[in-house]
Formats: C-alpha cells, sequence, structure tokens
C-alpha cells in the first residue's frame, strides 16, 4: 500500500511557511514603526492556506502547495495556478485603530501582540510536525 507522506503531514508544512513569511512582515512593521508614511501590512493567513488547498470543485480538480522559490522562502508574488492567481493578494494593508499625524499606520503594542500570537502558532505547528514524525518512526521501527 503506497504512502504519501504529503497527506499524512496536512496542511502543517505549508502553514508553517507562511507563519515564517508572516513573522517576517510583521517584523518588518515593528522596524519601520518609527518610519513616517509606512503602512502597516500583514498575510491573510485564512485565504493564504485556502489558496493552497481549495476544495476540490465539481471538475475533479483541487489544490496545490504554495509556490516556493528555489533557496525553499514562500514566494509572495509567484502564480499558484494555472488561473494567474498570484500569493501577494494576501498581503494586505492593516487598517490603523489611530494613525499618526506623519502617516504611519504601524502600532506597536499590536505589532508585538501579533508577532507573539504567530510564534505560539509556528510553535504548535513545529510540535504536531514533531509528533507526526514520532508517530511515523515508532511505526516503522516497532519501538
Amino acid at each position: 500500500m503506497p504512502f504519501n507522506l504529503n497527506t499524512y503531514l496536512g496542511v502543517q508544512p505549508d502553514a508553517l511557511q507562511v507563519y515564517s513569511k508572516r513573522a517576517e512582515v510583521l517584523a518588518a512593521n515593528l522596524a519601520n514603526a518609527d518610519t513616517p508614511g509606512y503602512k502597516a501590512r500583514d498575510i491573510d493567513f485564512r485565504s493564504a492556506l485556502a489558496a493552497a488547498y481549495p476544495q476540490t470543485g465539481t471538475n475533479g480538480t483541487s489544490g496545490g502547495a504554495l509556490q516556493m522559490t528555489t533557496d525553499n522562502t514562500l514566494d509572495v508574488t509567484a502564480p499558484t495556478t494555472p488561473g494567474g492567481l498570484s500569493t501577494a493578494q494576501f498581503l494586505k494593508y492593516r487598517i490603523p485603530l489611530a494613525p499618526s499625524l506623519d502617516g504611519n499606520t504601524v502600532s506597536s503594542q499590536l505589532e508585538e501582540a501579533k508577532f507573539a500570537q504567530n510564534t505560539v502558532r509556528y510553535q504548535a505547528a513545529l510540535t504536531f510536525l514533531e509528533q507526526r514524525f514520532t508517530q511515523l518512526k515508532t511505526a516503522i521501527t516497532g519501538q
């Protein structure tokens, strides 16, 4: 019976890629908290994963993984579907709660909270994958 590792691991590997890219975006927001005119950005995680794994349509087609570059990073500009849909559409500008007079929309406390939340979710996905690999190792070795 053939074994499909991608099916066994589920969406977690792609979720890690999105969490990683989101951490970069949030870090850029924090780094530019004092830059006049800088607009805070964020990734719409739910939509990004939905694009990576769309529901199987009536024509029998199903989704694939997010587009990766040669250095194993998530490419937010490369098309992911034959229709030309791009993951760049998931990088959105955040609506400011209270924009500053200089046009900067970064709220340091909000960005730090989002960064911490993203870090916890990244760690949870890593823990899930670690458990899956432990289960697989146990099944293979019998120990």
